[in-house]
């Protein structure tokens, strides 16, 4: 045997053996359920659980739920370095709710109560189908969040959701870099809530979705859900939080699908991409964002629902940039813009129409303060396009075409440069 063919044939060996050692499972992360924890459904098994997590802090380590259903009557603390995982692989629909799943009862009517999960430094939540089995569509009661995130580098992953009432909240405590990812499911108030964020938090696919809430056998109905979502629910909030990421996240439906506030803590910088609102009253709602602002891109935004149907709404509180790009607008709108913005607001390369019938039809864009920049879009439907009404600072109108050209009124003279548009037809 040449040595050409035995150095070869060593190290395969070598890397079977390293590779098989590696695949052992260690005590910490050990798939046995933990001392005391029943997982039927009928032993609270809340203590249980905390003193699993509790002993696995010394050391830092996995405590693992296996198949079963884990009755919770009261809040789970993950201490830092320690992950709570159930195994789920990725999120799942609710029936036949397989996996680990924890059964919620705490907190009922108390909304500002502890969380069910309580998360600080560097923990984390994996892999769990969480359910409310006293939460029902016909008598929906308040609960407290099923997140809590605070401090830093904590994590919240292959979470399914069946009925949440408010589902994850980031702050207001101090914290940086959460991570978010691959959590679906229904939330009937609030979904992500994210506060006091001062690095670099990222938010990926996540889809907040009636339909988890649909079936009898978990409380629910799916026109109940529907319009209870709707109603009340409001998908994705930003208060303080510096570079934050958002990527892939869709809601369906919600009285709001995004929106930027200001806190105590301040307001968001950061970039949305393939961000994405369906069935809604208003998808985006701007109120303040930090003065280099929000960037959106890849945004579908759709409104259908309510009096007032408007997929981004600008409010004169808000002093910094908004900014999207290669997005599309559809569905019933009175409008798909409506600015009131005391700083900027860029369209650009976007996509706007309304399927609204009316005698009366409405400006797709409105703006009457601030600074805007339109340019490279498309005008789907026949309404009149663009009204630029007094009290605005500037506009930029340039290279936007239509189905029946580009309608502009403009009531800000020179404060307009207007150029290079499909002339309406």
């Amino acid at each position: 045997m040449s040595i050409s063919f035995v150095l070869p044939l060593c190290l395969f060996v070598v890397f079977l053996a390293v590779s098989g050692a590696a695949a052992k499972p260690t005590p910490a992360a050990s798939q046995a359920r933990p001392a005391g924890v029943k997982g039927d459904g009928v032993k609270d098994d809340t203590a249980a659980i905390q003193k699993a997590l509790n002993a696995a802090s010394k050391t830092g380590g996995v405590v693992c739920l296996p198949a079963g259903k884990y009755l919770v009557k009261g809040s789970l603390t993950i201490p830092p370095g320690v992950s709570l995982k159930g195994i789920g692989q990725a999120p799942q629909f609710d029936p036949p709710m397989l996996g680990s799943i924890i059964h919620a009862v705490g907190g009922r009517d108390k909304e500002d109560g502890p969380s069910l999960f309580e998360l600080g430094d560097s923990s984390s939540v994996i892999g769990l189908t969480v359910f409310y089995p006293e939460q029902k569509i016909i008598d929906v009661r308040p609960y407290p969040y099923t997140f809590h995130l605070k401090g830093m580098d904590n994590t919240v992953q292959n979470i399914t959701l069946v009925n949440a009432y408010n589902a994850i909240r980031v702050g207001p405590e101090p914290n940086a870099r959460h991570r978010i990812k691959s959590v679906y499911g229904c939330a009937l108030r609030r979904g992500i809530y994210v506060d006091y964020c001062v690095d670099i938090g990222k938010i990926e696919d996540v889809h907040f979705h009636c339909h988890w809430f649909q079936s009898k056998d978990v409380g629910g109905d799916p026109r109940m859900a529907y319009d209870y979502m709707w109603k009340n629910f409001e998908a994705f909030i930003f208060g303080r939080s510096d570079w934050q990421y958002v990527t892939n996240t869709f809601v369906f439906p919600a009285k709001v699908g995004y929106r930027f506030i200001a806190t105590e803590h301040g307001s968001m910088n950061g970039q949305l991409s393939g961000a994405a609102a369906d069935a809604t009253q208003n998808a985006v709602v701007v109120e303040q964002v930090q003065p280099m602002g929000i960037l959106i891109t890849n945004g579908q935004f759709v409104v259908s629902n309510g009096d007032n149907q408007v997929e981004l709404t600008v409010q004169p509180t808000c002093t910094g940039s908004v900014r999207l790009v290669n997005c599309a607008f559809w569905g019933s709108a009175k409008h798909n813009v409506v600015s009131h913005s005391a700083g900027f607001l860029s369209l650009s390369s976007c996509y706007f129409s309304s399927w609204r019938q009316t005698d009366s039809p409405t400006t797709l864009i409105e703006a009457d303060a601030g600074r805007l920049q339109l340019t490279n879009c498309t005008f789907g439907t026949d309404q009149p396009s663009v009204l630029l009404k007094k009290g605005m600072k500037h506009a930029v109108v340039t290279h936007n075409n239509g189905n029946t050209g580009v309608g502009i009124v403009n009531e800000i003279g020179d404060l307009a440069v207007i150029s290079g548009n499909e002339e309406r037809k």
